[in-house]
């Protein structure tokens, strides 16, 4: 009997140990849950849908791993060149482009889960491919055409152009890597997680264990309402705003209806690193769920206020230039 209590003693400081250890690896708030407090960075060359020539392959192998990198250092090597102040403009209006790579954060690698190298942020479907309904989104042809062509008015153009929120779906849900500016800072209290997003200055507010609000009122980054199992915040947010519903960028485009339900669930992995994983059940525009995952990033230095169109005049710009481009039609 004295060797079973010495042996369940030293079993229960081992425990103990453990606990103090995993407590001292993932920082903890005074009530016990992981600490999410900071600024994170999501910025990834592994790309939101697979490529096709991978199939169903959710890794890469050292070769295909490498040539991802020399790709993109090459497109940095190229794109760095210094701008040519005297260069002319295009005939006939066109893209002009860039003026290098100087504004660009695209990420210095992909990211690594499990032990692999990710094909793609997408884990499902299986094809790594947005299930998408294409005839749903058809329907959408007008209106997005219209966001990027039409310049009657101010409120036809894209929500990024006018600051109200970040392109693509930057702000989220889900939250996914654009350009630049990928950087997010979290702020946890009891009953609230803020996320800032540094792409045109959003603010999402997660109520933990509220109730949802009535189905009339649609914020901006919809309604999110979060809760805990075990060590993972999990947040569900419906009630997406109807300007919202297509969220384009050069990285991503997506398409999310006013009733679609995002979850999303962030476990901590590492002092540095938190796991970010999503899925988004939308019967309107997908013929199935789809889900991804990647990581949240420890990020370096602070963030900084992204002030958008304070100080210039860009949409002032695009509707006197449609006024002009009117006039010399008529």
């Amino acid at each position: 009997m004295k060797k079973i209590l010495v042996a369940l003693s030293l079993l229960l400081t081992l425990v103990i140990s453990l606990k103090a250890i995993a407590q001292e690896d993932y920082p903890r708030t005074p009530s016990g849950k992981p600490d999410f407090n900071g600024d994170y960075d999501i910025s990834t060359l592994t790309p939101f849908e697979r490529p096709t020539s991978y199939g169903n392959r959710r890794a890469l192998n050292d070769e295909e791993v490498q040539a991802l990198r020399d790709r993109e250092m090459g497109i940095r090597a190229r794109d760095a060149i210094a701008s040519d102040p005297d260069r002319d403009a295009p005939e006939q209006g066109g893209n002009i482009g860039s003026y290098n790579d100087f504004w660009f954060d695209r990420g210095n690698d992909g990211f690594v889960i499990d032990g692999e190298y990710r094909t793609s942020i997408l884990t499902y479907p299986e094809d790594g491919k947005l299930p998408r309904k294409w005839i749903s989104w058809g329907l959408e042809a007008p209106s997005i055409y219209r966001m990027f062509t039409r310049a009657n008015h101010p409120e036809q153009r894209s929500l990024g152009e006018r600051c109200l929120v970040g392109f693509g779906s930057s702000g989220g849900p889900p939250m996914l890597n654009v350009l630049y500016n990928n950087h997010y800072q979290i702020v946890q209290s009891p009953g609230y997680v803020m996320i800032l997003v540094e792409m045109v200055h959003d603010a999402r507010i997660i109520r933990l264990e509220g109730s949802p609000l009535p189905n009339h009122i649609k914020p901006w980054l919809g309604d999110s309402i979060g809760h805990w199992e075990g060590d993972t915040l999990v947040v569900k947010t419906k009630n997406h705003h109807l300007q919202q519903r297509f969220r384009a960028a050069i990285r991503h485009q997506i398409l999310i209806t006013e009733d679609a339900e995002v979850t999303e669930r962030f476990t901590r992995t590492s002092v540095d690193e938190i796991l970010y994983e999503f899925s988004v059940e939308d019967e309107a525009a997908y013929k199935d769920v789809w889900k991804g995952e990647m990581p949240l990033r420890r990020a370096e230095g602070n963030i900084y206020e992204y002030a958008c169109h304070e100080g210039n005049y860009s949409m002032a710009n695009i509707l006197a230039g449609a006024r002009e481009e009117e006039r010399r039609n008529q």
